[in-house]
């Protein structure tokens, strides 16, 4: 499995400013490759959006600034059908609002 932004040492840099911004809220979206059912994928995509909301929170920001969704496989980075296409497209964003 791929490195994400949240295992990488850039996430320090990327969210330097959150203890001074204490209205900034955190949207973690889920996202699933093209397979498997219509309802796996959107447990899944939840699954995944819950691990970056756990992950944000252990490192301290307050869980109840962030909030989550799954789309499951409706919102594919890459709509090809190959295997970079579906490890492209299992993921979860994390936007800040």
């Amino acid at each position: 499995m791929g490195r994400t932004w949240a295992d990488s040492e850039t996430f320090a840099y990327r969210f330097e400013f959150v203890p001074n911004t204490p209205r900034a809220r955190f949207w973690v979206a889920g996202n699933c490759d093209e397979r498997g059912t219509e309802e796996y994928n959107l447990a899944l995509g939840q699954r995944r959006a819950n691990a970056d909301r756990d992950y944000l929170a252990s490192r301290g920001i307050d869980p109840r600034r962030i909030q989550t969704i799954s789309y499951g496989k409706t919102r594919p980075i890459d709509p090809s059908s190959t295997q970079d296409a579906w490890a492209r497209n299992r993921n979860a964003i994390t936007s800040v609002r």
